[in-house]
């Protein structure tokens, strides 16, 4: 005996004998005379006695070995271990359809008739699938007469699918096999088309006849999948299927990968920072503030950084809510509650298309686009409602709702709206309906939709972080941690799948929570005042804004060594990072005190930065 690589017992060359003088017993293929590979004879194989288990585990690595083409291996597991990979009329009903011999595989399926789970209808759909396939190599060979013999003399009185049957006759008036085979959808006569029709089959045989289709495949993926699923930080896109994944250890993604690290600060706004979000092709960020402007940045993605696109001026009251158009062409800014009056911005010409203001009675502070981008609603806690066009003009209203926030959904008609009430309710203003959705005890401050449109996220006064499903009308999950008083702070999904909750909070931090789990997997440090608003990068998902009355944005990324980073320099006998500065300042002052100079954080650069640079990217 010789113990094996992967520390498994195995024969010295064990060979597969092919004289065809196995004997079968009680369903096993038995080899009585093999020869090992360095010529000595090793006796007959014993059937082993294995548990239900085991046998399912050989059957489902014979099969994988088949489909990567190791048929003599998988042949000498079954004989060793006394397992059957088919049963031997499913076997014999294989082969004969991968040979296209319709006549013996017909005759094969009535011998698995007392073998099928289900009534004699399962019978009769394997047999049209046979037969169709059948009709279509006809038809391609241009055997044109068998296959009209089979459309009126084997299809036609099965009486099953007769629609498919009329398709089907269709197709005897294509010229030449290109044409058949883009009208039918169909690969052509051949290995990949029989294969196709083989995994059709054996849906309607029972998995200890036959083994389902690349079984061990699906339950890998499966296995791959629940990993995923269960790892707190996972938040990367990968293909499907295993090809991007390793078997040999568990799925596992660490904190580092996610985005918990400052990247960036930026203090261009010189007064609290109300609201951010990014635009719905992750290549911008708008900013609101207390001190009237909108700032427009442009991502980069390589980097996760932001840099300064353009500022709008004029809001008078401040900005505390922006909406972007779906189209990311243009942008609605709000006030706070006094303010009775929203900017609608064309952002792509970086200019006012127009200021809105109905009645200085009005509050409008909130805004949503319909998913047209056509129109969009405006609201705020006086009482006002409205549905407006793109120039401003008031389509429709709904009197005496006291709006908090609001929402279009992607039937392009409803309209969701927190009000004073401490509800979430449903308005069409096409149909002027309402209906109540979601009852808090205490007052919706902020909510929004996840891109699924199922779930909505609630920040609620006291109360913190609620998650709702929309559909059910149920509480989902309260998540723990944050801090919420009576201030208005605005939480938001993210992540690749929308996996993920973030929310600022009046403790200085944002945090981050998995949907599934209630406690934050994530707690973000850094700025020095409340946060209120968090806004997830909807494209590129390890990016991360937050903004806070301390007057900075920050965002945040992945550690250095998951994002491309070309701005800095390892030491590797330190640990630590060399800063270009003249990457980040072009004041000569910093370029002389600190082009020599080694720094081990963020914060040391920029409290070493002598010049009252407004942005610094790490």
């Amino acid at each position: 005996m010789q113990q094996a690589a992967n520390g498994c017992t195995q024969r010295n060359g064990v060979s597969e004998d092919h004289t065809g003088s196995s004997s079968e017993k009680n369903g096993t293929d038995l080899l009585p005379d093999t020869t090992a590979l360095n010529g000595g004879p090793i006796g007959e194989f014993s059937a082993k006695i294995m548990d239900k288990t085991s046998q399912d585990i050989v059957r489902l690595i014979g099969q994988h070995l088949k489909t990567i083409g190791l048929d003599r291996t998988a042949d000498l597991l079954m004989q060793e271990s006394g397992c059957r990979l088919d049963h031997p009329a499913a076997a014999k009903f294989r082969q004969h359809v991968m040979d296209g011999d319709w006549a013996k595989a017909e005759h094969d399926l009535m011998e698995l008739k007392t073998l099928l789970d289900s009534s004699s209808q399962s019978l009769v759909e394997m047999k049209f699938l046979l037969l169709e396939q059948k009709y279509l190599e006809y038809l391609e060979d241009g055997r044109v007469l068998d296959a009209l013999h089979v459309l009126r003399n084997e299809l036609t009185p099965l009486q099953h699918n007769t629609n498919r049957v009329h398709v089907l006759s269709s197709y005897m008036m294509c010229n030449g096999r290109e044409e058949l085979q883009l009208r039918a959808n169909w690969d052509g006569k051949g290995e990949k088309s029989r294969t196709q029709l083989m995994d059709k089959l054996q849906t309607y045989l029972p998995p200890t006849i036959m083994l389902p289709p690349r079984r061990l495949y699906t339950l890998l993926c499966q296995a791959v999948e629940h990993q995923k699923h269960q790892c707190p930080y996972h938040n990367t896109l990968t293909e499907d299927g295993l090809s991007s994944v390793s078997l040999l250890v568990d799925h596992h993604c660490t904190r580092e990968q996610f985005p918990c690290e400052t990247v960036q600060i930026l203090n261009d706004h010189c007064d609290e920072v109300w609201f951010c979000r990014f635009s719905p092709d992750g290549l911008k960020l708008a900013t609101g503030s207390k001190d009237t402007t909108v700032v427009i940045w442009d991502v980069d993605p390589e980097t996760l950084t932001c840099t300064h696109r353009k500022t709008l001026e004029g809001h008078s009251y401040g900005v505390a809510y922006i909406a972007w158009s779906p189209d990311s062409t243009h942008l609605i800014a709000c006030g706070p509650e006094d303010c009775p009056e929203l900017w609608i911005w064309n952002i792509e010409a970086d200019e006012l298309r127009v200021k809105v203001s109905h009645s200085p009675e009005d509050s409008l502070t909130s805004c949503s686009w319909h998913r047209d981008g056509k129109k969009f609603v405006t609201g705020g806690i006086r009482g006002q409602f409205y549905q407006c066009d793109l120039e401003g003009n008031v389509l429709d209203s709904w009197e005496g709702v006291r709006v908090n926030c609001l929402w279009c959904r992607k039937d392009g008609r409803t309209v969701l709206a927190a009000d004073t009430h401490h509800r979430v309710r449903s308005y069409n203003f096409d149909e002027l309906t309402d209906s109540n959705i979601l009852q808090e005890d205490h007052p919706v401050m902020a909510f929004s939709v996840n891109s699924a449109d199922r779930l909505a996220l609630l920040n609620v006064a006291t109360q913190g972080v609620h998650l709702w499903d929309l559909q059910d009308r149920c509480l989902v999950r309260k998540f723990q941690g944050v801090t919420q008083g009576h201030f208005t702070i605005h939480s938001c999904f993210g992540g690749v799948n929308q996996d993920f909750v973030a929310s600022g909070s009046e403790d200085n931090k944002v945090y981050i929570w998995h949907i599934k789990r209630e406690l934050p997997i994530a707690t973000l440090i850094g700025h020095t005042r409340t946060v209120n608003c968090v806004s997830w990068n909807p494209v590129f998902h390890q990016m991360l804004a937050s903004v806070s009355d301390d007057c900075t944005v920050r965002i945040w990324g992945p550690a250095n060594k998951h994002r491309n980073q070309t701005k800095q320099t390892k030491i590797s006998d330190t640990g630590q990072f060399y800063l270009l500065i003249s990457s980040y300042c072009d004041n000569d002052l910093c370029q002389l005190l600190t082009s020599h100079e080694v720094f081990t954080s963020f914060d040391s650069l920029t409290t070493n930065l002598p010049c009252d640079n407004r942005s610094v990217t790490l």
